[in-house]
């Protein structure tokens, strides 16, 4: 097979040095180039483009969301983020999330060299799943890949019994995304007026990220957009996106929803996991509740968009066409927990007709 040619783009000697090492380890991975910054990158793209770049955020002469966003106007190409995290720059990684990179590593500023050494299963990992993605959904702007060990929701919350409850005059919509969810996202809510239905979202990303990714998004919307907090009451003209590294569950309490933010571990290897999300929907909402699944890499979502469907609740799923990543979508239909697909551009309104028909 013809291997995954990456080309490294670091100011830092000891990453170049170490990431070429390691990633030449790797079978079926060769390293083309590793270069100190973007325009030198842009230079040896010339005579040979690779399949994967491995970038970092903070570099001279061209910053890493610059180059970014040049890739990907010029040739969609597969981006990992490899750079360090801490609050204060995370809201500029979510710019690079936003601009099209589909995965990200994290970093320490101390102690780098054993770091890399220790997480190059990591970095393989997003290299191999980033070398899969058609270049030419990358418009979607995908959100980061995960590895980790494979548990269903029960391992948080065991499955509802029986149908939930009747009608209410309170609505709930629970979305769950992943690989180009960012994107995906940003073009749902920037399109819902500011009377929408209340919304749960998971959105498979690392801790610390999607506080800023909810900032950025409530400036553009419409609606109140916010990390959920545990407590926060679910209400129309606002979304409440899961914290990084937390599970976020719908809790009702009278005829109102609130959301509980917990602790626990990997559901289908992500922590927030839609699974979770969309069992907590299922048991307190049920036939209240219109359940989305949209473009992400792997099933999770499939099994509680199912249990969702069985509750009562409506259901939709992101088409092939508009997906970064026909994975979570395909495994829900595939499993008869979706009642429609629809186009990316169509789900706003799906949210407003469906909103007013459910329990109907």
């Amino acid at each position: 097979m013809t291997p995954i040619r990456v080309m490294i783009v670091d100011d830092s000697a000891v990453v170049r040095q170490v990431l070429t090492r390691l990633l030449e380890e790797a079978p079926g991975i060769e390293v083309s180039h590793a270069v100190a910054d973007p325009l030198l990158a842009m230079e040896r793209m010339k005579h040979q483009w690779p399949d994967v770049l491995v970038l970092d955020v903070e570099m001279p002469r061209m910053d890493g969301i610059t180059f970014l966003r040049k890739i990907m106007a010029e040739r969609p190409t597969p981006v990992v983020i490899c750079s360090t995290l801490t609050e204060k720059n995370a809201p500029t990684t979510v710019e690079a999330l936003a601009a099209g990179a589909v995965a990200i590593v994290t970093k320490p500023r101390i102690g780098l060299r054993d770091f890399l050494e220790d997480a190059i299963g990591d970095v393989v990992g997003a290299v191999r799943e980033a070398a899969r993605i058609d270049p030419r959904r990358l418009a979607a702007r995908p959100a980061p890949l995960h590895a980790a060990a494979r548990l269903s929701a029960d391992a948080v919350l065991p499955p509802a019994e029986g149908r939930p409850m009747t009608a209410t005059t309170e609505r709930v919509v629970a979305i769950g995304t992943s690989t180009g969810g960012t994107q995906a996202l940003e073009v749902v809510l920037t399109g819902l007026p500011q009377v929408s239905p209340g919304l749960v979202i998971v959105q498979h990303m690392p801790e610390k990220f999607t506080a800023a990714f909810a900032e950025r998004l409530d400036k553009l919307c419409r609606i109140e957009v916010r990390e959920g907090r545990h407590g926060d009451r679910v209400l129309p003209g606002r979304a409440l996106i899961a914290p990084g590294g937390r599970h976020l569950l719908l809790r009702r309490s009278g005829a109102h929803y609130h959301v509980d933010v917990i602790d626990g571990p990997l559901v289908n290897r992500h922590r927030p996991s839609v699974d979770v999300l969309f069992r907590s929907v299922a048991k307190c909402a049920g036939a209240n509740a219109l359940g989305i699944i949209m473009t992400g890499m792997g099933d999770d979502g499939a099994a509680g968009l199912l249990e969702m469907r069985k509750a009562g609740a409506r259901t939709i799923a992101q088409d092939e066409a508009s997906c970064v990543v026909y994975g979570m979508p395909r495994e829900a239909v595939r499993r008869g927990a979706v009642e429609r697909t629809v186009p990316l551009e169509s789900i706003g309104n799906a949210i407003q007709q469906q909103a007013g028909a459910l329990a109907a």
